[in-house]
C-alpha cells in the first residue's frame, strides 16, 4: 500500500475526528446525547452567539452526525447515529488508560509549560 492510498483510505476517519476536534462541537454532541435540543437551547448552554452555534450544528449535520426534526417553526436536533456515543465512551476509556500522556503531547496536547 502506498502512502497516497493509505491516506485516501483514512480520509473519512480524518474528517470524522476533525469534526469532533472542536470543543464547541464536542459540547454540542454531548448535549444532544441527552436528548433533542434547538439551536436556542444550545446557545443558552454554551453562551456562544447563535450564528456560531448554528455553524457548528451545520457542520455536524453535513457530517451526518446530527439530524434535524422540524416542528412548526422550530427545528429540534438530535444525534443521527447513537454509535457516536460508543465512540466517545471508547475515547474516554483510552484517555483514562493513557493518563496525562495525551494532554502532555507536544503536538496536540493542552498542557502548557506553566502546568
Amino acid at each position: 500500500m502506498t502512502k497516497t492510498s493509505c491516506a485516501t483510505g483514512l480520509d473519512p476517519a480524518v474528517a470524522l475526528f476533525h469534526s469532533l476536534s472542536d470543543p464547541t462541537r464536542l459540547t454540542i454532541v454531548a448535549r444532544l446525547a441527552q436528548g433533542e435540543a434547538r439551536v436556542r437551547d444550545l446557545v443558552e448552554q454554551t453562551g456562544l452567539a447563535q450564528s456560531t452555534v448554528s455553524a457548528h450544528v451545520s457542520c455536524l449535520r453535513e457530517c451526518g452526525l446530527v439530524a434535524g426534526r422540524t416542528e412548526g417553526r422550530q427545528t429540534f436536533y438530535a444525534l443521527a447515529r447513537p454509535e457516536l456515543m460508543d465512540l466517545l465512551a471508547t475515547a474516554e476509556t483510552l484517555l483514562a488508560a493513557t493518563g496525562s500522556k495525551v494532554a502532555l503531547c507536544l503536538t496536540y496536547g493542552t498542557s502548557t509549560e506553566e502546568d
